[in-house]
């Protein structure tokens, strides 16, 4: 193991002082209290500060030996010498008072709307759970791997070759020519290589969206209500004035739309997350609001290539005549979070804005993905992994649908979806979604409630929503069993 260097300086009296061993006892035991030196960090060995401090080794064994015995620091057999977890004695330091104050009620050094910042989302894989119905996560297992590291070992070969350059920050056009392909063939979506930004995912585009869309305090933004808690929280953190509209069977209630509303974000193809897709004729309603108020729609298609069951109806960006329509789209979903690469397919007016934006973020991600990505689609393995996981997914949410007909027909009345990895439910009284969440959890099953999706808790739904891309088909049925067991 590596020499820990210690990142203190520490000041000494002049050798023969006989205060050696006081003055460094006392600054290292500073430096733990104060809380400089973290718990569990490890020190350097005897000899290796000896030699930094320019003093005996017995002084720097003396002065770890007091620590010992006043429980700041710990040692392990073979180990050496690591800082104890340990209080500060008595009143504590004036730092860790300020630490604390500012964890509480908001450094005012921050901008107002990030001192009481949004809670971290976290879509962990359920390894401490039997079954595990968590959304947004799809199954990469049956993820070709192996020729995902051949392509980005020569993608690589090609980056070492390349002159040490930045790149555009609307990303590699191999990339943004091959989305456009994919997008045409696989929804419809008219554009060429030149309309697309790349992005580090959609929660990337969201907040370039934010970016350049909304005036702090001014623009108003129309969400789904129940819908996606990321989005909202990009453009409620760029300083946009929200609104939440209801959805219903038909997906955004258009009527329902605040007139002053200049950017309107729906998932017309899978609403989020109650599964209905946006009937026809409200995707002309839509268009139309667009139209006349001269508002921006944000189309969220982020599970639109995996289709159960009829024809795809088009996307909004495919019927947009008026350039109003921000289209975009994400990898994680059909191939895996990890990758971090989404995108933009957005109107001539809005591209430079998005591209400059982009830049300031991170200028434009990471190449050796994009390029590895583009050789991917390129080469047709995008196109079959999605046919070979549509083919799964389609036989998890039959599962799905047929386990809780026969298991809970009573108590939990499912929305089938024609598409994404997710499923919607309602619940019968007198069944309580936290109530049954918490049994299910103790009963080594994670699924969520709808209640979370909301935008108010006065608006929030009774039911659950049910993932299918963590658990295999043939586990589906007995989990729901288990599920039934909790219900009642």
């Amino acid at each position: 193991m590596m020499e820990p260097v210690l990142q203190l300086e520490i000041a000494l009296p002049e050798r023969g002082s006989r205060e050696v061993l006081r003055a460094l006892h006392r600054q290292l035991r500073a430096a733990i209290v104060e809380g400089r030196f973290a718990p569990g960090l490890r020190l350097p060995s005897s000899r290796r500060l000896a030699l930094a401090c320019g003093v005996a080794r017995n002084t720097v064994l003396a002065a770890y030996d007091l620590l010992l015995s006043e429980g700041y620091v710990v040692t392990r057999p073979g180990g050496g010498t690591y800082v104890a977890d340990v209080a500060a004695p008595g009143a504590a330091s004036a730092r860790a008072v300020a630490v604390r104050a500012a964890a509480t009620s908001g450094d005012a050094r921050l901008n107002a709307r990030w001192r009481t910042p949004p809670a971290l989302v976290r879509l962990d894989p359920g390894a401490n759970f039997e079954y595990d119905f968590i959304l947004g996560l799809p199954d990469k297992r049956a993820f070709a791997f192996d020729i995902w590291r051949r392509l980005s070992a020569r993608a690589l070969r090609g980056l070492s070759k390349a002159p040490a350059t930045y790149a555009q920050a609307q990303g590699r056009a191999g990339l943004r020519e091959a989305i456009a392909h994919h997008v045409s063939y696989a929804r419809a979506v008219a554009c060429e290589a030149r309309d697309v930004v790349v992005t580090s995912g959609a929660q990337q585009a969201f907040d370039l969206l934010a970016r350049v869309l909304v005036t702090p305090g001014k623009t108003v933004v129309a969400v789904e209500d129940p819908g996606y808690p990321p989005l909202r929280r990009a453009f409620a953190l760029a300083g946009a004035r929200m609104a939440g509209v209801p959805v219903d069977a038909e997906g955004i209630v258009v009527d329902a739309l605040p007139h002053d509303a200049r950017v309107i974000c729906v998932t017309p193809s899978h609403q989020f997350p109650l599964g209905v897709p946006m009937s026809s004729a409200r995707r002309s309603a839509l268009l139309a609001f667009a139209r006349q108020h001269g508002a921006v729609v944000i189309e969220d298609d982020y599970d639109g290539e995996f289709r159960h069951d009829d024809r795809p109806l088009d996307a909004l960006q495919t019927l947009d005549r008026d350039a109003c329509v921000c289209y975009v789209g994400t990898f994680s979903k059909c191939l895996f979070p990890g990758l971090r690469i989404g995108y933009v397919v957005a109107p001539d007016w809005a591209r430079d804005a998005l591209a400059a934006a982009r830049q300031c973020a991170d200028w434009h991600g990471n190449l050796l993905a994009q390029d590895t990505l583009a050789a991917f689609m390129r080469e047709g393995h995008l196109v079959r992994h999605i046919r070979k996981m549509r083919a799964q997914y389609r036989a998890r949410r039959d599962a799905l649908l047929d386990a809780l007909a026969r298991h809970c027909a009573a108590s939990i009345r499912p929305v089938a979806p024609a598409a994404g990895l997710h499923l919607a439910a309602g619940l019968c009284a007198p069944v309580d979604g936290e109530t049954l969440c918490a049994a299910a959890l103790q009963a080594g099953i994670r699924v969520q409630t709808l209640a979370g999706f909301a935008c108010e808790p006065h608006t929030a739904l009774e039911g659950l929503a049910f993932g299918f891309g963590m658990i295999e088909a043939h586990r589906i049925d007995a989990a729901i069993a288990r599920l039934a067991a909790c219900v009642r």
